[in-house]
């Protein structure tokens, strides 16, 4: 029965790559997913109304949709006053060089624990890299190297989550996981950093650090919603919030200027794509398949640490990495109660890889559309590099399991 039932997500998920194998746009593919899903699974239309709801009703999925259109505002706030371009005039100064500014950008927007920093992301990474990568490559260096953060930082709910349900002290797990960190660099960096030029073109910093004390007043907003989330334990629609009024004060906004971003910052493609990767998570989430997926998998004749693995990249290819952490983490512990941080580091890991080519993860979708590339063109480009990504885990984990 648990076969049959994961044999029917296979061809939900299939539905999904045919319609964008075949080019139709996402709301359209992802439409198709929930309409398979209900129908393989079962679900009565009269359930449909309230999951669709749901996403209105549970504030995870709200908050999502209210920090991509508060970020979004933020980021034509500071078009306005032109701080993301001289943002990017700060880092060429400082480093003067295209790839640090290609790859550090995102490592440090990718501090703030929203979909919608993918924007902010875009706007630098494309400035640094038009005319040397395809749009399909600027899509995976934004999405891959913004996403390094999400991996280890206490900022991301899914780390706080396993912290919590491992009993793995967290000052040892982000030690743990600085090697992989760097491997997540690196990944991103060959082949396609490192076929930039190191010269972005513009003179040599005379100062570099008033070039610094420029870059911090430049992008004092974004670390400021950093602040706020990890000092005060401000929610991110909070913190963006506070932002978005401290930085009217300072850069004199009139109301004048403000009410029309207002419009502006309402982008329906963005929210409606976003809306319903919300809403399939729902009918996924109703189905209850997920829940079946260590019975089925502690079938197969594998050590217990790679089925955990097979565990958490199904389950985070499947629902992204809460899901899939709450319900296996207590698992895997249970069942590997010497596991410690070389587990969690593992599991982490091996999340986080699937992640970065699900369906269902919204920062891939504002990614494929700030990029006007496809969401398929978009996994395909970083399905590679996530399945090795893995593979080095496994090893790493052997050396860290050896040593502690």
């Amino acid at each position: 029965m648990a076969e049959l039932q994961l044999l029917k997500l296979a061809v939900v998920f299939l539905v999904i790559v045919l319609l964008l194998a075949i080019r139709r746009p996402l709301w359209l593919s992802i439409s198709g997913g929930i309409l398979a899903t209900a129908a393989l699974y079962g679900i009565h239309p009269a359930h449909w109304p309230g999951l669709f709801l749901r996403v209105f009703t549970d504030w995870n999925s709200l908050s999502v949709l209210l920090s991509l259109y508060l970020i979004t505002y933020l980021q034509r706030m500071l078009e306005a006053r032109q701080q993301i371009k001289l943002a990017q005039q700060d880092l060429n100064g400082l480093f003067h060089n295209r790839r640090v500014n290609a790859g550090v950008a995102p490592l440090f927007i990718g501090l703030l624990p929203s979909a919608a920093a993918m924007i902010l992301c875009g706007d630098i990474v494309k400035d640094a890299t038009e005319g040397y990568l395809s749009p399909r490559e600027q899509a995976f260096i934004t999405s891959w190297m913004r996403h390094i953060p999400e991996s280890t930082l206490p900022t991301y709910s899914g780390v706080l989550l396993m912290t919590t349900l491992s009993g793995v002290p967290l000052p040892s797990f982000m030690v743990g996981m600085v090697v992989p960190m760097v491997v997540l660099a690196l990944l991103g960096y060959f082949p396609y950093l490192r076929r930039l030029p190191q010269d972005p073109g513009t003179p040599p910093s005379q100062n570099r650090r008033l070039d610094a004390l420029h870059l911090f007043q430049h992008l004092w907003s974004l670390l400021l919603i950093l602040v706020l989330i990890l000092a005060l334990g401000l929610q991110v629609v909070t913190a963006v919030l506070v932002s978005i009024v401290a930085v009217a004060v300072v850069h004199r906004f009139s109301a004048k200027e403000l009410v029309p971003m207002v419009r502006t910052a309402f982008e329906l493609k963005l929210l409606g794509n976003t809306f319903l990767v919300l809403v399939l998570k729902e009918f996924l989430s109703h189905t209850g398949v997920l829940e079946q997926l260590p019975q089925t998998l502690s079938r197969l004749p594998i050590p217990s640490y790679l089925i955990f693995a097979l565990l958490f990249f199904v389950g985070g290819v499947i629902s992204g990495t809460s899901g899939i952490i709450a319900l296996g983490t207590p698992l895997a512990f249970a069942a590997l109660p010497d596991g410690g941080m070389p587990l969690m580091v593992l599991l982490m890991c091996v999340c986080h890889a699937a992640s970065q080519i699900s369906p269902t993860h919204v920062c891939l979708v504002v990614a494929a559309d700030y990029y006007q590339v496809t969401l398929g063109e978009l996994i395909r480009k970083t399905l590679p590099r996530s399945l090795l990504f893995c593979l080095l885990m496994v090893g790493y984990y052997w050396i860290l399991a050896a040593l502690f």
